[in-house]
């Protein structure tokens, strides 16, 4: 078994964490990671109201008396919300555990998160970030390289490098991701420092993940080639699955085309969650990186859990 700061820091048993993904990161699918034995993370903004937010906590603590998180998405978002407002709530219902993530550490939640005792931690894309957000009084580091699925920062640093940098340069107990889709990924992330990885990828073909199935057979029939970048010349880049609605976003870059009118339309959320639910593989896009190459099933959360850490360890072992 293998044990690190941050599994006895977050009471897990695995140190796997489950990337927060928009739309598919909803209580079941979260209670489902943490009772696999990771740690499993709400997106909050995928709700509309304190009340609907209030009620999957809800759920999830009635499907697990494990540990999971929250994750406060401080990026700019095309409906308003406050985070002050879902903290409340985090704190009424006795969440331990607050992931934030953004373009900037949240100077002004910060104190709020120690008042309650919850652990914080904080994903970015760098050392710079990283300094700043261990200044404020983060617990935990994420980082994740630019093989990654969904946003990939401005860097473009892979994860062999930026997991060993950012480790090097806090105090902090790191968690690395990018790429990580079996535990010969687990092993070697360890091994550049973290103490935890984080994924998102292998967690799309999973058995209770809540996609289409559709996509989810499309997705391990894909390759480490079938993805792409779009949404760079709005400063918002991804890695995406290459369908025909992401080809048709790089063409409307190309082309100088407006985001709102023309861009929007293409990437907005609810085409998403319409391939999510409907299963048209192309009428939206999701983020996927470049380990889908190496997903091949759909099992459940927790065969896949035990498979990545059983490799893992056999992977360290050959060194020993």
């Amino acid at each position: 078994m293998i044990k690190t700061r941050i599994t006895e820091m977050l009471g897990i048993r695995y140190p796997i964490i489950g990337g927060t993904m928009m739309w598919i990161s909803e209580a079941d699918f979260v209670a489902a990671i943490s009772n696999a034995g990771g740690l499993g993370i709400l997106a909050s903004a995928i709700y509309a109201s304190k009340e609907s937010f209030a009620t999957a906590i809800d759920r999830i603590q009635a499907l697990t008396d494990k540990p999971f998180a929250v994750n406060l998405n401080l990026f700019p978002a095309m409906r308003a919300i406050d985070n002050n407002e879902y903290l409340d709530v985090l704190v009424d219902k006795g969440v331990g555990i607050v992931e934030t993530s953004g373009h900037a550490a949240p100077a002004d939640l910060c104190g709020r998160f120690k008042e309650a005792g919850m652990r914080w931690i904080h994903k970015c894309v760098g050392v710079r970030y990283a300094l700043k957000a261990q200044s404020l009084g983060a617990d935990v580091i994420t980082v994740v390289g630019y093989e990654n699925g969904g946003a990939t920062g401005k860097l473009d640093i892979g994860t062999l490098v930026l997991v060993p940098t950012v480790v090097d340069a806090v105090d902090l107990p790191v968690i690395g991701g990018g790429g990580i889709s079996d535990g010969r990924g687990v092993a070697a992330v360890l091994s550049l420092g973290a103490e935890a990885v984080i994924i998102g990828t292998r967690l799309l073909v999973t058995a209770e993940c809540p996609i289409h199935e559709n996509l989810k057979k499309s997705l391990i029939g894909a390759s480490e080639l079938d993805t792409m970048l779009i949404m760079r010349t709005i400063n918002a880049t991804h890695r995406v699955w290459t369908n025909a609605s992401a080809v048709k976003c790089a063409e409307l870059e190309a082309a100088g085309a407006d985001f709102f009118t023309d861009i929007y339309p293409v990437v907005s959320g609810e085409n998403a969650k319409k391939m999510f639910t409907e299963g048209d593989t192309d009428c939206g896009i999701v983020s996927v990186g470049q380990g889908i190459g190496i997903c091949c099933d759909i099992p459940t959360v927790a065969e896949l859990f035990e498979r990545m850490m059983s490799q893992a360890e056999s992977s360290l072992g050959r060194f020993s």
